[in-house]
């Protein structure tokens, strides 16, 4: 089986090809600051290199945030894309659990708080323990405070892990490999699916601050 998995979560997007439970090859794409989009192009790179026609791919995967909202949308556009264009099924997970999944060397079991940055003074976080024998179990998640996320992680006994922590550890799109193994990475129906954004598009922010009421996105 072949998966084709992706994540734009951050700013730091990321594909990775997946051959039967292990990564074949992988590459990242800057989301920002950019003069044009960098994550399709990053994906045709891939396969060219590595010589894989799309009609090998058997699945995408796709991180579902929260993070980044025009990142987010790029990547489940290109997902769903090539989902029709193939008629193949659409994986989804937290992205959270992809800073888990991809981290190298492995996590040691304990438990964790995976972090991301959700902007103006907020975080994204998910809980997830690795237990004994190396597996990923995964928790509840939320947004919240700094001050809240570091209390919630003391209470747990639990290490807060993410981008901006030290060290960084980014979500990645080779970690699809260990949540695909772990069941974790679901089938979901793709033209209902989206990402979770987990908060408000900054354009509407500025909308809303500026008229005074809620932007009606209905």
């Amino acid at each position: 089986m072949l998966v084709l998995a992706l994540d734009a979560s951050t700013y730091a997007g990321s594909v990775a090809l997946i051959a039967d439970g292990a990564v074949q090859a992988e590459a990242v794409a800057a989301m920002r600051g950019e003069q044009e989009e960098r994550l399709m192009p990053a994906i045709s790179d891939m396969l060219f290199r590595n010589s894989i026609a799309l009609d090998r791919v058997n699945a995408v995967a796709c991180g579902a945030g929260p993070g980044s909202f025009t990142s987010l949308r790029i990547a489940a556009s290109i997902a769903k894309g090539f989902c029709v264009a193939r008629n193949v099924p659409l994986l989804v997970a937290p992205s959270a659990l992809l800073v888990v999944g991809a981290a190298e060397p492995e996590l040691a079991p304990r438990s964790y708080v995976v972090a991301m940055d959700a902007m103006r003074g907020d975080f994204f976080w998910h809980d997830v323990r690795i237990d004994a024998g190396g597996n990923i179990v995964p928790g509840i998640s939320s947004r919240t405070t700094r001050s809240e996320l570091e209390r919630h992680a003391y209470e747990r006994g639990a290490q807060v892990i993410g981008p901006s922590e030290s060290p960084p550890l980014n979500p990645h799109a080779r970690g699809f490999a260990r949540l695909i193994q772990a069941g974790i990475a679901k089938q979901v129906e793709m033209t209902t699916w989206e990402p979770n954004y987990g908060r408000k598009a900054e354009a509407q922010v500025r909308w809303e601050a500026a008229h005074g009421r809620e932007l009606d996105t209905v």
